[in-house]
């Protein structure tokens, strides 16, 4: 059965859209309280902007657009997501169908993705712009390999439409055309593709995909990149100087090693000694092409963290830079010229193990919880909350005090604005029109104290909202053992100027 499945792209690729399929009843059936970036799309989605503040806009672009014809549910927010993980998937099998010559080990190449830990879990854990990112580097190794195989006008389109993407979905996509650009340049067999005509149209795509957001840009670049390079830069981690460049330095070793440890130690235990033989096989321009590009990304990690301060790398950062892992690792054994059989034996049922413990990791999380101790964002319980709040009256406007409380809000409101206080959303209707009782409802700094932040207390009184009385709702969490729970703050206030 397996054996069949791992025949061909087509029927490998059958076999992921169930799985995909299963994740998305997976997430129906769990609380449908959100997580913070699924609570972001769903705020998000009220509102078509060139930018929405430290996330490029790619994603929030896909989700409004849905949203603008089905309106906001679970079921919008989670399918779109599983369908371009599986577009992610799709295209990296057929990026590894332009570098091997067997259709099984393309197809065993696809499937092993899901041993990545930032993909198999991470992503459908709680991700998406990095999800979006995910797919573009997927659509760029497809373009970029073929067109080394064999260029069309086609093939440079795909690789224009893929930065375009890539670079509004994530910002650090823009080391991997950088990076395949110098790996291509030592290729004398492959050094033409880069004064091709045809590289202008897909650098004009890529220019027109990426225009709305870039115009957007200069007027907000503050907002745009402090939160990341607050998170980057760490400054309460380490001090300036060597130490900071140490720590960075180690961070980054850390974050490559938890990238890429897992998927080399599963092959390289289905694939034993044949692995470490291929290692040190012969190489190939093609291997040597996907080497350079990995050593040029992250030499350019690197340069992060002597210039910019950075010293605190994530894995998921990484993404666009060794995603292609996986099928270097299989077009090492097969230029190796061994035979593969037994390890590909082996390798199979790891495919079907990797998703069951997905599954169930992304099942026991929510579930188990008290078995944990540690409650995750999806067990706070806001339809709990949106009964009680709503027993007597319904709110006409709802003013959440974080991009969290308002995406949960949204989801339980569809009908009703969730506004924050001066988030620059085009045609938000204001607290000084909303006719009739106005919900402001905020979370705390810990999830039993729901003392409302002086920020969003000041920024209510500049919207010339006056809270008349502070009021507390707390429940436990879903799934826990009922001792502990979470609590928010709100108050009713009445529309209109005062």
């Amino acid at each position: 059965m397996l054996e069949r499945i791992t025949k061909s792209i087509t029927s490998a690729s059958i076999f992921l859209a169930a799985y995909f399929l299963l994740n998305i009843a997976l997430r129906i059936a769990l609380p449908h309280t959100l997580d913070l970036d699924e609570a972001e799309q769903s705020f998000y989605s009220q509102y078509l902007l060139a930018g929405y503040g430290p996330q490029p806009p790619f994603y929030n672009w896909i989700q409004y657009a849905i949203v603008s014809v089905t309106g906001i549910s679970m079921w919008v927010l989670s399918v779109p997501k599983n369908i371009i993980l599986f577009g992610c998937y799709l295209f990296y099998g057929l990026a590894a169908r332009e570098v091997l010559k067997s259709r099984s080990l393309a197809a065993v190449a696809m499937l092993s993705l899901i041993t990545l830990p930032q993909v198999g879990l991470m992503a459908q854990r709680e991700l998406t712009h990095t999800v979006a990112l995910l797919f573009a580097t997927s659509l760029f190794l497809f373009g970029f390999f073929r067109t080394l195989r064999q260029p069309t006008i086609g093939s440079y389109l795909l690789i224009g439409i893929a930065t375009g993407i890539g670079l509004i979905s994530k910002y650090n996509f823009a080391i991997l055309p950088f990076a395949a650009l110098i790996a291509v340049l030592p290729e004398r067999e492959w050094r033409s593709r880069l004064i091709d005509w045809r590289l202008l149209p897909a650098a004009v795509i890529a220019i027109l995909i990426v225009l709305p957001h870039a115009l957007w840009l200069p007027d907000n670049l503050l907002s745009a990149s402090a939160p990341t390079l607050e998170r980057m830069t760490a400054e309460h981690l380490a001090p300036a100087g060597l130490p900071r460049i140490g720590q960075g330095l180690l961070s980054l070793v850390i974050a490559v090693l938890g990238f890429v440890a897992l998927p080399i130690v599963v092959i390289a235990a289905a694939f034993r000694r044949d692995f470490f033989r291929a290692l040190s096989s012969s190489s190939n321009p093609m291997i040597r092409v996907i080497e350079r590009m990995m050593i040029i990304s992250l030499i350019a990690f690197v340069g992060v963290v002597l210039f910019a301060g950075a010293s605190d790398i994530h894995e998921r950062w990484l993404d666009p830079c060794l995603l292609v892992l996986p099928i270097y690792l299989f077009l090492k054994l097969e230029t190796a010229d061994l035979d593969l059989s037994a390890g590909l034996a082996r390798f199979r049922p790891v495919v079907p193990v990797f998703m069951v413990v997905i599954l169930s990791i992304l099942l026991f999380r929510i579930v188990g919880i008290q078995y944990i101790g540690t409650y995750t964002r999806t067990n706070v319980p806001f339809s709990g909350y949106v009964d009680e709040l709503t027993a007597t009256r319904k709110p006409v406007l709802i003013v959440a005090g974080t991009k969290f409380v308002a995406g949960n809000m949204r989801l339980e409101f569809p009908d009703i604005p969730v506004v924050i206080p001066f988030f620059p959303g085009a045609g938000v209707p204001e607290y000084a029109d909303a006719k009739g009782p106005v919900l402001v409802i905020w979370r705390g700094e810990t999830a039993d104290d729901p003392t409302i932040s002086p920020g969003f207390a000041n920024d209510l009184a500049r919207s010339g909202i006056h809270l008349q009385e502070l009021k507390t709702l707390t429940l436990p969490y879903l799934f826990g053992d009922g001792k502990r729970s979470f609590s928010i703050g709100y108050s009713w206030v009445e529309g209109g100027a005062k």
